[in-house]
């Protein structure tokens, strides 16, 4: 049908319809101008998107790939925001997979069927039973669909994009030059602001909101970058460019001045070195365990430590790092345990269903306590969320909210893993590396920030997830693609 539209639009009477579409539309756009109605001259933009989204839907992906970074949040009101050029975008995204879907087949299988596509399909799932029975359904709603545009655009087309192996590489740099950008824009904008550390918390606006966010995603490329530096499977001269931004996001990463995104790294080290020197997982996790209890028998110990440190935020990095254990005069610290205490509160109150996708922020206050708030604390929920992609869906999911993450998480890191340890491509090996330790860097972040509400977090997110899972179905051995077609498959050529 689009190609027989297209072969019509050579045509004589097809010239001859879009000389009188022209002159139509001058007449209408001035008519309306007059009128003080201004935003006519969108709609031809509208209609080329909706004609690319069914032409060439991975180039639209591509193109919003590469704007995330660079895109910009226009806030409304406190609660009420629009991120421009992203969101629309993905929206119609969505749309045209539900509409191709619908009329022209099926998905792969072989993707349907994996444990992380059926674990994000129980999450999915189960996040909009729970905005049926939300205490606010319009804001579950939303929240729903947000996360449902999300993993439609960055999952479900990125894993049928990633069939070919040097589309995994092309939506790599895709997001990464973009964000290498932003980050050169703000260490030039800190330097012009003679190094102030107050100047660290903002100088990454327009394009991030604060320093937390933007932390944890220059984080999660970070090991993207290491691989393509040093993987002796790529050329000195690509090494050495890989390496050129590898620095650049390492940089970034020290003046993001985001004690999370630090401690995130450095967790996620210590996981590659488990890769590294092969150690089994069983004693692991048995090391974890023992060292849970050792926290839980030494508890009244370790209290009283942490409330022997007076070290709040300092512009002296290592200073800045010690207040990480600072809960009793840090505002950043004790602020996320109030939150945290409050999502448990909420959780004793609705275990089931919990309060709903997405409403945390309105529902929270009343489940404060005078004695852990702070002088940052606020009732209006303006703040940020829960603080924690597991506490946070707790209180607003049930216990099967977290429990459909954790599933997300586990069967990611079994696939990764899977990738890492079985392929006989040291190219897609080094890549899953990459990809699970870029991941693992939002893992570990997630017990203290929760960002995947956002289209900056969403998207590499979701990528290195389908990252994983398209490497352990298409690309055991390398170049490795299979024949199966689907509607996602079809609208990508």
């Amino acid at each position: 049908m689009i190609q027989q539209f297209i072969n019509r639009i050579n045509t004589g009477k097809a010239n001859n319809w879009y000389w009188g579409c022209l002159v139509l539309f001058i007449l209408l756009n001035s008519f309306f101008t007059a009128k003080e109605f201004y935003f006519l001259p969108v709609l031809p933009l509208v209609v080329l998107i909706v004609f690319a989204s069914l032409v060439a839907l991975d180039k639209l992906v591509f193109f919003i790939l590469f704007f995330i970074p660079l895109s910009l949040t226009i806030e409304f009101s406190e609660f009420a925001a629009l991120t421009l050029p992203t969101e629309p975008l993905l929206f119609g995204v969505m749309l045209v997979f539900f509409f191709r879907l619908m009329f022209e087949g099926g998905f792969d299988i072989k993707i349907t069927k994996h444990p992380v596509t059926l674990a994000i399909l129980f999450h999915l799932s189960w996040m909009f039973i729970t905005s049926l029975s939300s205490t606010m359904p319009l804001v579950s709603v939303k929240y729903f669909v947000a996360r449902l545009w999300f993993v439609i655009s960055f999952y479900f087309i990125a894993t049928q994009i990633f069939r070919r192996f040097d589309r995994i590489i092309y939506w790599i740099w895709l997001f990464t030059i973009p964000l290498s950008l932003v980050i050169c824009y703000s260490i030039i904008q800190f330097f012009n602001y003679n190094i102030d550390k107050d100047a660290l918390y903002w100088v990454m606006q327009p394009f991030f909101k604060d320093h937390t966010i933007y932390g944890a995603v220059i984080a999660m490329m970070l090991p993207l970058m290491f691989v393509f530096s040093f993987d002796k499977s790529y050329s000195p001269k690509y090494r050495f460019i890989s390496f050129g931004f590898f620095l650049i996001i390492l940089l970034g990463i020290v003046v993001s001045y985001t004690r999370a995104a630090w401690l995130s790294v450095a967790g996620a080290y210590f996981v590659y070195l488990i890769y590294l020197l092969r150690i089994n997982w069983k004693l692991v996790l048995a090391g974890f365990v023992f060292f849970l209890g050792i926290l839980g028998y030494y508890s009244d110990e370790i209290k009283m430590k942490l409330a022997a440190n007076k070290q709040s935020s300092s512009q002296d990095l290592g200073e800045h790092l010690k207040s990480v254990s600072n809960i009793k005069s840090d505002a950043s610290n004790m602020e996320r345990i109030n939150r945290w205490s409050s999502a448990l509160r909420m959780f004793r109150k609705k275990p089931v269903v919990g309060f709903g996708p997405g409403t945390y922020r309105f529902q929270y206050a009343p489940y404060q306590r005078s004695y852990e708030l702070t002088y940052v604390s606020t009732n209006a929920g303006t703040l940020g969320n829960a603080h924690s992609e597991y506490l946070g869906p707790l209180a607003e999911q049930g216990l099967l909210g977290t429990i459909s993450f954790l599933l997300i998480v586990i069967f990611t890191i079994k696939t990764g893993s899977r990738v890492y340890l079985n392929s006989k491509s040291r190219q897609v090996r080094f890549l899953s590396m990459g990809a699970l330790i870029g991941l693992f860097t939002y893992f570990l972040h997630g017990f203290l920030n929760n960002f995947l509400d956002q289209d900056k977090a969403s998207a590499p997110f979701w990528s290195m997830i389908a990252i994983l899972v398209a490497l352990d179905v298409y690309h055991k051995k390398h170049g490795e693609t299979s024949a199966t077609t689907n509607v996602v498959e079809s609208t990508l050529q």
